[in-house]
């Protein structure tokens, strides 16, 4: 880890120490301190490259248009023309200016320009899977095939001669594995000795978000180093706009669990994800066209009584702005409430809780997710909560492990708030989806409300479902154990059981993806089942799942993700250039890539720790737990310059750079991802069990579920099992 490791935090520069002169004066012109410079910008005094090196004391020079710079710059030196209008314009630079440019004998560099000498453009595309590549040979500073993402960049596709730097698509988590992409285009060339053309802005690599930072200011010191005829290195200090919140060595105060717990709260309110009444109209428009990316609105506000987006997606656009997720799901907005109710219990914060109350209302109440074909008890589908809301796909789907994740949700937000308010729709649900989980205790992924009114719920109830993956059934179980204890009915702790027994049977080799993301969901139905039937047998197992997950822990806390099954496995590999961001893929390439995934494992993992050691009292699952919750407050997201996504978790983190980066080729959820429910959710509410000293099963005991089993009873007796016929059933 070393030098790496003592990297980005909130409070420390980034920067490429090497040796720098006096600054230079933050105005156009030459100053005391840059007479005599080498090396000359002509851009705007906010440009990333100027502001970094005056804030590493490099002697240059800055000239507000190309005219001035060629001026201004000594004969012999170099000029660098950035691209100040980008992505909206090209860099202007004449053929006479490049003609005086030479005669001068300057080397020049020009990014995005309009046009340049014996070169084609043809007209700027926007990246979307392609990566930055380091060529061979290129003396970058960086190793060749090194990967580099530029995001969703504007460039100039056109033909060069050895380039230094392409984009194209490539499979790798920071080398490219299987070469240099068939297709490509160039990002950094030379037409001759002293002309450099960069396609796109390379100079906004802090704006734009470019990553990883580290490297990218390593390349702008070696490119420096080579345009400059001094050939003086010059010291490059900038800060990320979004860095971890400590560094890896950094002491936390006692309180930092509190504070993290706290910033994930301040996040869900601020992240301009709650909807406002004045955008529900446009989203609700968007969702049922299927529209699913949108611009993050201007202001912050909301209540919960209007929902919650889904998070933000993980493409980052020029600005270094990233672009919103519109569906409405479900567990996201239960979720968020509880984790804004746990924040509102250790804090008094009233605006906490009145959100997480109103978030609860709407997914029980007022949105479509539990009214329609889900809120009519003749109905088969009765009781189940929908995927998400508005869209017609979302509001066809049944995923049980989402709808597992709604109810533990749910769960922990009624204990924090002291309320029975949603113990009938909770329960309903719990039934619903039991009554729909197979005689060996699976219930498989996704039963639509088309299968079930084909079908009827019975069907399903009766069917011999095999279905061993964790990541899909383990949370239903926990539900259902959970049911059994507050209930005392047989049938949720029998099918558990059996689905259960089934499963850890078949552990590893059968289980059907095979990956830390299916370990994960296991350790919270090993631990409850160890509360309801404390056997050696069942410790075993979870002993067994837990020990595997943690083998790869490392001395930080993070538990780096691995290859699941090659064949049957979720989240596939790449298995060439080509198939990179086609499809679900994990965040590595080969295993031992430094990386942990914190939408869909980390947060879990901490949940199912902290249930595991309540049930146990195990100390080596402490041990880890605690290893686990360090690092996790560690990595949250710090980030002045974008508010909306202060306090969240991207999904991925390399702790060996101690920087936001992964593959990122997954169709969905990208390294930068940041998601208002799943892991990051599951992470402040574990945390602030921690700092009570408490556990999800503990903090659940007073609740009065079964006071409602009757009037639910009866309400599921309206149907009979059979298929849907219509109204008039």
């Amino acid at each position: 880890m070393g030098m790496m490791m003592r990297a980005v935090s909130a409070a420390v520069m980034l920067g490429v120490t090497l040796c720098g002169g006096a600054a230079a004066d933050d105005s156009a012109g030459v100053s005391d301190a840059a007479r005599g410079a080498t090396l000359t910008l002509a851009c705007r005094a906010e440009n990333d490259l100027y502001r970094g090196l005056v804030a590493g004391g490099s002697v240059v020079q800055r000239a507000s248009s190309v005219r001035e710079g060629i001026e201004i710059a000594a004969p012999g030196a170099a000029l660098l023309v950035l691209a100040d209008g980008y992505p909206e314009w090209r860099t202007e630079v004449r053929a006479e200016e490049y003609a005086v440019a030479r005669e001068e004998g300057l080397t020049l560099l020009v990014e995005f320009p309009a046009e340049a000498p014996g070169v084609e453009f043809a007209e700027p595309r926007q990246a979307r899977w392609e990566r930055g590549v380091v060529a061979e040979g290129a003396s970058l500073g960086l190793p060749p095939l090194a990967i580099l993402a530029l995001h969703d960049c504007q460039y100039l596709p056109c033909r060069a001669e050895d380039p230094l730097l392409v984009l194209g698509r490539v499979a790798g988590f920071d080398r490219a594995v299987f070469g240099m992409p068939a297709a490509s285009d160039p990002l950094l060339f030379r037409t001759d000795e002293r002309t450099w053309i960069a396609t796109t802005r390379l100079s906004g690599f802090v704006t734009s978000r470019y990553a990883p930072a580290a490297d990218w200011a390593t390349l702008w010191t070696h490119l420096l180093a080579a345009i400059d005829p001094a050939g003086a290195p010059h010291r490059l200090q900038v800060k990320p706009l979004a860095t971890p919140a400590y560094a890896a060595d950094e002491p936390l105060p006692d309180s930092a669990e509190a504070e993290s717990l706290a910033s994930f709260a301040k996040w869900c309110l601020e992240s301009r994800l709650l909807i406002v009444p004045e955008r529900e109209p446009e989203l609700h428009r968007l969702l049922r066209e299927n529209v699913e990316i949108v611009p993050p609105p201007a202001a912050t506000g909301g209540d919960g009584s209007l929902g919650i987006l889904e998070g933000y997606a993980s493409q980052i656009l020029p600005d270094g702005s990233q672009l919103q997720r519109t569906p409405i799901r479900a567990d996201c907005q239960a979720e968020t409430a509880a984790a804004l109710a746990m924040h509102a219990k250790l804090s008094g914060d009233a605006r906490s809780e009145q959100v997480a109350t109103n978030l609860m209302n709407y997914l029980y109440e007022t949105s479509g997710m539990c009214r329609g074909e889900r809120g009519n008890p003749r109905h088969p589908a009765f009781g189940l909560v929908a995927w998400g809301d508005v869209s017609p796909a979302w509001m066809a789907g049944n995923y049980g492990d989402d709808n597992a994740r709604t109810l533990l949700a749910t769960i922990a937000t009624a204990a924090k708030l002291e309320t029975a308010a949603w113990d009938k729709p909770l329960l309903r649900a719990l039934y619903a989806n039991l009554r729909t989980t197979g005689t060996l205790g699976f219930r498989s992924d996704n039963l639509t409300i088309a299968m079930i009114e084909e079908h009827g719920w019975k069907h399903f109830h009766d069917a011999p479902t095999v279905n061993v993956s964790p990541h899909f059934e383990a949370y239903s179980w926990a539900c259902y154990l959970w049911a059994y204890a507050r209930t005392g009915d047989e049938q949720f702790l029998e099918v558990t059981k059996r689905g259960i027994r089934r499963t850890m049977e078949e552990y590893p080799a059968g289980w059907r993806w095979g990956e830390n993301l299916d370990r994960a969901r296991m350790l919270l139905a090993l631990a409850w089942l160890v509360r309801v039937e404390d056997t050696a047998e069942h410790r075993g197992w979870l002993k067994q799942v837990a020990n595997d997950l943690l083998k790869t822990q490392q001395p930080c806390g993070g538990i780096p993700e691995q290859p699941g099954n090659a064949s049957t496995g979720h989240f596939l590999v790449p298995t060439s250039n080509e198939a990179y961001g086609t499809g679900e893929t994990p965040l590595i390439q080969e295993s031992g890539d430094p990386v942990t995934d914190q939408l869909y494992v980390s947060g879990f993992v901490l949940l199912g720790l902290r249930e595991a050691v309540a049930a146990t009292g195990d100390a080596e699952l402490k041990q880890a737990e605690d290893r686990l919750a360090d690092y996790l407050v560690r990595v949250q997201v710090r980030s002045e310059s974008i508010p909306y996504l202060n306090g969240t978790w991207f999904r991925a983190f390399d702790y060996r750079r101690w920087d936001y980066w992964s593959s990122s080729g997954d169709l969905g959820w990208g390294a930068w991802c940041a998601e208002a429910g799943w892991g990051p959710a599951w992470t402040a509410i574990t945390l602030g069990l921690r700092v009570e000293g408490t556990s999800l099963w503990d903090v659940s005991q007073s609740s009065k579920v079964a006071s409602q089993l009757g009037a639910v009873r009866e309400e599921m007796s309206q149907n009979d099992g059979g298929p849907w016929r219509g109204a008039s059933q």
